[in-house]
Formats: C-alpha cells, structure tokens, sequence
C-alpha cells in the first residue's frame, strides 16, 4: 500500500486500508486491562467461574479493552499521515459491540477511510469505518466510526 502522506490522504478516501495483523487477547492482557482500568468483573477475571457460570464458556475481554484495540491497530496500518506533527484521538462517532472477545482469540482491524473534513490551521479530521474482526467469527467484535485530528 502507498503511504499516506499529508499531500496524498485526500486520494484514500473511500478505499480500504486492507486488514491489520492478527493480534493475541489473551487472560494476561484482559487482567493486565482490568487492573489498570479497575473493572475486575469476574467475566473478565474470574477464570472458574466465567467456565461455570458465563454464557460464553469462558472469561471474556472488556469492550473497552477491545475499542482501544482500534486506535493502535489503525495506526499500525498507516492511518495517519506518516509526515503530520501531531496525530490525536478525537473520538468516536458511533460503536456498536457486536460479539464478545473470548479470552484466547485472535482480532484484526479492518480499516476504511471514510472522510476528511477540514477544520482551522490546516488541521483535519479523519473519519474511519472500523471493524474488529474475530479469527474464525461469524460476526465482528465491533464496528466504530473513529475520528483523528491530523496537525500538519
């Protein structure tokens, strides 16, 4: 894929930026995000218990911890123009959590740039249409609509 670039990230809107690698959601990350969020519901922690007593056979990861999955991931693939100063999360537009991430399941992004809306010293926004797959899932962990400020 080319690389975006402040004078090129007009030319992707619309088009996909493909998928990212595969990455692990394992027990170590869940726990590791609830300790340093303090949201230890035993659905995500309690491994005994998620086995006897969740729906899903198993502990299984936060959905917040699975949405700021989006952010690293979007830059992983080149999201923001590689020349900008500054890249900063501007927010979300909409998320929807479709699917829980069990504990020990793969997600990838996929990624397409949707907009581009100008705002003052030549500083941008860009909006993204983000799906967090699950390996082998018949449906998505979520979809969002994410938006960036570039600062050129």
């Amino acid at each position: 894929m080319t690389e975006i670039t402040l004078a090129n990230v007009k030319d992707f809107v619309g088009q996909s930026l493909g998928a990212s690698d595969w990455i692990d959601v394992d027990q170590s990350r869940i726990d590791q995000f609830a300790e340093c969020t303090g949201d230890r519901q035993w659905i995500h922690v309690d491994i005994d218990r998620a086995r006897k007593e969740s729906p899903f056979g198993g502990t299984i990861a936060h959905g917040y911890l699975s949405l700021s999955l989006v952010a690293t991931l979007a830059m992983r693939m080149g999201l923001a123009p590689t020349d900008a100063s500054a890249v900063i999360n501007y927010g979300l537009d909409k998320v929807r959590f479709i699917t829980p991430v069990k504990a020990g399941e793969r997600v990838r992004l996929q990624l397409v740039l949707a907009s581009i809306e100008p705002k003052e010293n030549r500083q941008f926004l860009i909006k993204s249409k983000a799906t967090l797959e699950i390996e082998n899932g018949q449906a998505p962990a979520l979809v969002a609509d994410s938006l960036a400020l570039i600062i050129p």
